[in-house]
């Protein structure tokens, strides 16, 4: 359990508890899955943030979650260039094992938001991909999607991060995957900015996009939510993001604010400062309700400003 020393989430999620047990029948679990997302603080200590994120699970699993959402960097994150690629390993590393063996004893879905994986020439060129893994709740992956749109920014207020110096973009996109939660489509922080990105999965099937990430507190504050809820409505869909939040080290900053949106764009759940979770009933008819009422993909003109489409290198 993650309750001990932990700040509490408040949870903004249309549930039904008495004493914290949810009323709910069999058929309505399916039709409206429960999903957890989490807010962590990651640092240069693999031990100890593996230490909150299984917290972290397993309270989520003793609330019947059927799929539970990490931030980007939940492995860690380093002081410095040098320190990130030292901890950096292969998806056959300890840390992707030790959640393997947490998704099979948990029996729960876990999306790894963003786990620093060696690159194929590792040995020579020294850099990785930022990796969004997905495990089921036997531990075996299901699907990995690398970040494709890389993070090189230097802002007014004084943050400046190159992304690309050792992070390779990923090849291509990955089709939406079948999980309790629903339709999944898969997205890494800054992969936030780019609406082509999501309708091309929405246009694959995906019911729910997920954004693990790190904002940093600049753009946090005047961006993260607006986002978040305008993808949401554009595609009407779920829309769910775990989130980095507090100081990492002298460096780096989160803004935190882990959330989820629903395909009307209220935010249905979000987490306050502090590590925490936050859970949602995922309403997959609602969902439904809200693309029939107002069917947008079908009023799309795409005789005048054409198709955005998935490519993949397969």
């Amino acid at each position: 359990m993650a309750g001990s020393g932990l700040l509490r989430a408040r949870v903004d999620s249309l549930l039904l508890h008495r004493r914290g047990i949810r009323i709910m029948s069999t058929t309505m679990d399916a039709l409206k899955p429960l999903i957890a997302v989490c807010q962590m603080t990651s640092t240069s200590d693999k031990e100890k943030n593996f230490t909150v994120c299984s917290g972290l699970i397993q309270e989520a699993a003793s609330r019947k979650a059927s799929m539970v959402f990490l931030p980007e960097a939940f492995d860690y994150i380093g002081g410095s260039t040098e320190e990130t690629l030292s901890l950096a390993e292969t998806l056959k590393g300890d840390i992707i094992q030790r959640y393997m063996s947490l998704a099979r004893r948990c029996s729960v879905w876990l999306s790894l938001g963003g786990f620093h994986e060696k690159g194929p020439n590792w040995e020579t060129d020294r850099r990785i991909f930022n990796s969004h893994v997905v495990l089921d709740n036997t531990g075996h992956i299901v699907s990995i999607y690398r970040k494709t749109h890389l993070f090189d920014v230097d802002l007014h207020s004084g943050v400046s991060l190159k992304e690309s110096k050792f992070t390779i973009p990923g090849p291509d996109l990955i089709p939406p995957i079948n999980t309790p939660a629903g339709k999944v489509g898969l997205g890494v922080c800054y992969d936030l900015r780019f609406p082509e990105m999501a309708l091309a999965l929405i246009q694959e099937g995906a019911e729910l996009l997920t954004y693990p990430s790190a904002f940093t507190v600049t753009t946090g504050i005047a961006h993260w939510e607006v986002l978040l809820r305008a993808r949401a409505i554009e595609n009407q869909c779920y829309v769910v993001a775990a989130a980095q939040t507090g100081s990492h080290n002298l460096k780096r900053s989160s803004y935190g604010h882990a959330m989820v949106v629903d395909p009307w764009g209220s935010v249905i759940a979000q987490c306050q400062d502090g590590i925490g979770l936050c859970y949602a009933e995922i309403n997959l008819p609602f969902l439904s309700r809200v693309r029939r009422d107002m069917p947008v993909q079908s009023h799309r003109r795409t005789d005048l400003y054409g198709k955005v489409a998935m490519n993949t290198n397969d």
